[in-house]
């Protein structure tokens, strides 16, 4: 089912497709959170209603630094509560929309965005900005742009600032860029980065291609 024909589920509707045999052998190494934005009563309700499919409780929404400023809006989508979260005292990772919110980004001292979207860049007077235009699809060669990622985040780092790479969901984009830099930077395997990197936000969901290139390049970085 494409995104574009998806439509909101029943979450024991859910829980039944997930127990079918066949979905469940195309389903054991998946993240299924993202696709609990079409539940009617989100990853509560999902889990109350079928606790045998969760192995974990949501994470918790991740506050900006400075509390009262960060979005707490209920209505807004899982991957927007919250703030930008840090994932280095440097690098913070977000969505789009934690990009737009000005008081949020100057409580976590953030100097400079990297904008891995078509998102606007919506304070060119106040932030350094670095903007990589690429989709969220299997066609796109997002390790293209490794290294010209890296080397800005580094440039942010170096002059004391602080940069929040983020996409439209600081799901599978945004999240890419901040493992590929892990990898260099810190010299580790991508299921170590991996990990590093959900613990502190709990949505990441890199699409299969770019899991694909992530280690690619985690060969070419450990291997030389």
């Amino acid at each position: 089912m494409g995104l574009e024909s998806a439509r909101e589920l029943d979450c024991a509707a859910l829980g039944a497709l997930l127990r079918e045999p066949r979905e469940a052998e195309r389903t054991l190494l998946l993240d299924c959170r993202p696709f609990l934005a079409f539940c009617r009563r989100g990853f509560d309700g999902f889990q109350a209603c079928c606790p045998d499919l969760c192995s974990e409780s949501p994470a918790p929404a991740m506050s900006s630094a400075g509390g009262e400023n960060s979005r707490s809006d209920p209505r807004a989508p899982f991957y927007d509560q919250g703030g930008p979260v840090e994932i280095l005292p440097y690098l913070f990772l977000g969505s789009c929309s934690h990009s737009s919110d000005l008081r949020g980004l100057q409580a976590c001292g953030i100097t400079a965005v990297l904008n891995v979207s078509r998102c606007p860049n919506h304070f060119e007077g106040l932030f350094r900005y670095k903007s990589i235009p690429v989709e969220d699809n299997q066609m796109v060669e997002i390790s293209a742009w490794f290294q010209e990622a890296i080397s800005f985040i580094d440039s942010v780092k170096n002059s004391g600032g602080r940069v929040l790479v983020h996409c439209q969901a600081g799901i599978s984009r945004s999240a890419t860029i901040c493992l590929a830099y892990l990898i260099q930077s810190r010299r580790v395997r991508l299921d170590e980065a991996f990990d590093f990197v959900k613990q502190r936000r709990g949505v990441i969901s890199p699409n299969f291609s770019f899991m694909g290139q992530l280690l690619q390049f985690e060969t070419q970085v450990l291997c030389h």
